[in-house]
């Protein structure tokens, strides 16, 4: 194991070092992971991700699980299944692992995923993610993918869904909203029109980017805690100015359960440049809930990165040096 990779294992397992700093080695791993793909340091920044999971944060441990997910290596495979089978995690871990599994595509993980799916008495946040990991893997590994045209996005992240095919009709803003708020519609359906829609307001200056971020705010209004976790997730790739008040609305809500409200709080704190974002970040810094809370701490690091200007939020300075 490199030196590097060892002293980011020291700080992200710690439970003394702070969390903003904690979050920075935790993406400074994923960042080698990826870049060291199918190397001895890939593995060893995967396994020191892995380790973090004994952490007693729940924020901390669903970014675990994302960032894994995010690796596009196989080697995640087992550490996510092992978080999904813990039926005493945190369910948003378990929701995360389960994305994550999604998001590697494996068709091998279709058994453990289908489980969660029909489990008895299962949370619903975590039966809703299996069935678009699902969706996703078919998806990924199906003769109907290579036949579609995809629109080329903004954005690198592997998302739960990939967005609507261009030659699936012209794609507008109310035909991709219709679909978005259609409940009739399998999730994974409702998820392609999400991304579509967030491919349709960036960068900020096109002329669809306004009316697809009012668009994509209806769905904060969904029955479904997982649908308007995302919206708020997507919000925050955004970092569209457009979003603030769907966004402060959400967190506001005390009634809004904790896993949208950390999410439009970490969405937030990537718009900490915009005027008012920081005053609203500050109020919620003493939450009932801690996983509010800690996103709030981790936001205002974010919102303090936003307004210095700097390069790259997520990496700290010698792996950022190698990244350039």
């Amino acid at each position: 194991m490199s030196a590097t990779i060892a002293s980011l294992r020291e700080s992200l397992c710690s439970e003394t070092t702070p969390l903003p700093i904690r979050f920075r080695a935790l993406f400074s791993l994923k960042h080698l992971a990826v870049q060291t793909k199918g190397t001895a340091d890939s593995l060893s920044a995967i396994d020191a991700i892995a380790a973090a999971f004994a952490s007693p944060s729940a924020l901390l441990k669903h970014e675990l699980a994302y960032c894994l997910g995010q690796t596009g290596s196989d080697a995640a495979i087992p550490h996510l299944t092992q978080v999904l089978e813990d039926l005493q995690e945190d369910p948003m871990c378990r929701h995360e692992a389960a994305e994550a599994l999604g998001a590697l595509g494996k068709a091998e993980s279709l058994g453990v995923l289908q489980k969660y799916l029909h489990r008895e008495g299962e949370d619903v946040s975590v039966k809703e993610t299996c069935e678009i990991a699902i969706d996703r893997i078919e998806w990924e590994n199906s003769e109907e993918r290579k036949q579609e045209k995809l629109r080329q996005s903004d954005f690198a992240s592997v998302d739960p869904a990939p967005p609507m095919p261009e030659d699936d009709e012209k794609q507008t803003v109310e035909t991709l909203e219709k679909k978005l708020l259609d409940t009739s519609l399998p999730l994974f359906k409702r998820y392609r029109a999400m991304f579509a829609l967030r491919d349709l307001a960036s960068p900020p200056d096109l002329p669809t980017a306004v009316p697809a971020i009012l668009a994509l705010a209806k769905g904060l209004k969904d029955e479904s805690a997982l649908f308007r976790h995302e919206i708020a997730f997507v919000f925050g790739q955004l970092s569209h100015p457009a979003s603030i008040p769907a966004l402060t609305e959400a967190l506001s809500n005390l009634d809004e359960v904790s896993m949208v409200r950390h999410e439009a709080a970490e969405a937030l704190g990537s718009l900490g440049d915009e005027e008012g974002v920081e005053e609203t970040l500050l109020k919620f810094l003493h939450d009932k809930e801690k996983v509010v809370r800690e996103s709030v701490i981790v936001a205002l690091d974010m919102a303090e990165f936003e307004q210095s200007g700097q390069a790259e939020y997520a990496l700290i300075p010698e792996v950022a040096s190698k990244a350039s």
